[in-house]
């Protein structure tokens, strides 16, 4: 077999970058595969029971840091961001500032950005498959890889940081310096030893704006993150009942929070999108939670086709709604509404329910 010589490998890096570009990315970076920093705070974060629920995080043991056990023959990683936001951020407070109306984190607005970003990392690892058997004058030549969208035991966010990208928060998230943090992250694990790409120096300082803001405090110190808090983790990842000390705090936030970026002074950077497949489906930036409750179980599905949302199922849809109700004013169709649900079949929505009615002190008989 032919060996591909460090010019062609530099020269292979440069071509992704590019292509990368071409295909809708942001940036693309490339890193090693040594997270042994990131697994040491991933080691800390489930010792302290952070995951919650969420089994998966510790499920796969060290796969998620270390690379080549995920994808043997793994030496480089092609780290890449996808921008995301549709509108500013002062529409999305003013949303957030009415409590008759629905907030959706903002992610989830449009097309599944998995299904997205995984068949544009496919063309990417086609281009590099390509090239390298042209350069390396074989034709049969195959490269090692496998693309990742949040879809498997990945440290993204370290890689990321790792490939240049940004820097990790004192919120968790990735920041860049010239786009915020509103974007996705996506990888291409290959078995080629690409050059790779440097740190980017952080820039949080003493800011602990993220830290105040968020609503149920769950970020419990920089960089620290008890997801068993998270308005993320109660509408979306949680399976059960939502802890009664957390309900209020979620206010009209129906499925996930954006609180810790609004806030973030890098935003104020951050680009707005030109993938129109992350534009708003199904109006659901504008949604009002009298509408949302009243949906049936065929109204959601046909609702949130195609979306993100989708993976909470209808019941969760129903209980994150009778929340924040019942944290909405009081007034007789909020009442109607809520009464409308007390029958429901299934116990997880009832209680949620006779909650939010008792918010407005209103019997919890039907």
């Amino acid at each position: 077999m032919n060996e591909i010589s460090a010019q062609d490998m530099a020269q292979l890096a440069f071509l992704i970058k590019q292509w990368g570009q071409v295909l809708g990315f942001q940036q693309v970076g490339i890193t090693d595969t040594d997270l042994s920093a990131a697994e040491g705070h991933l080691e800390n974060w489930l010792a302290n029971n952070y995951q919650g629920e969420m089994d998966y995080m510790q499920r796969h043991g060290v796969k998620r840091s270390r690379p080549a056990l995920l994808h043997e023959g793994t030496v480089r990683v092609i780290s890449v961001r996808m921008d995301y936001q549709t509108e500013s951020a002062a529409s999305m407070n003013q949303v957030l500032d009415d409590p008759t109306s629905v907030y959706i984190s903002r992610y989830a607005l449009g097309r599944d950005y998995h299904k997205l970003m995984r068949k544009r990392l496919q063309k990417l690892a086609d281009k590099i498959q390509a090239e390298a058997s042209l350069i390396s004058g074989l034709p049969a030549f195959k490269v090692g890889m496998r693309a990742f969208v949040d879809s498997a035991p990945v440290l993204e966010k370290a890689l990321a940081e790792k490939a240049g990208l940004g820097w990790i928060g004192k919120h968790s998230n990735l920041i860049n310096r010239k786009a915020g943090s509103w974007f996705f992250l996506g990888e291409i694990y290959i078995d080629l030893p690409l050059p790779v790409d440097h740190l980017t120096t952080a820039h949080c300082g003493d800011c602990v704006a993220c830290l105040t803001v968020c609503p149920t405090q769950a970020i419990v110190a920089p960089y620290q993150v008890d997801a068993r808090r998270c308005v993320s983790y109660l509408t979306i990842e949680l399976q059960g009942s939502i802890p009664e000390p957390f309900r209020k705090l979620i206010g009209n936030r129906i499925y996930g929070c954006d609180d810790c970026q609004l806030i973030c002074p890098w935003n104020r950077f951050a680009k707005l999108t030109a993938e129109a497949d992350f534009n708003p489906r199904q109006q659901l930036n504008t949604q009002q939670l009298l509408a949302v409750l009243a949906w049936s179980e065929a109204d959601f599905l046909v609702k949130t086709e195609g979306s993100a949302i989708r993976r909470i199922g209808y019941e969760r849809w129903l209980r994150n709604s009778a929340v924040a109700l019942g944290n909405a004013p009081t007034s007789p169709d909020v009442i109607e509404a809520l009464k409308s649900k007390l029958m429901h079949s299934s116990e997880l929505v009832r209680e949620h329910v006779q909650w939010a009615l008792a918010q407005h002190n209103h019997p919890t008989t039907a």
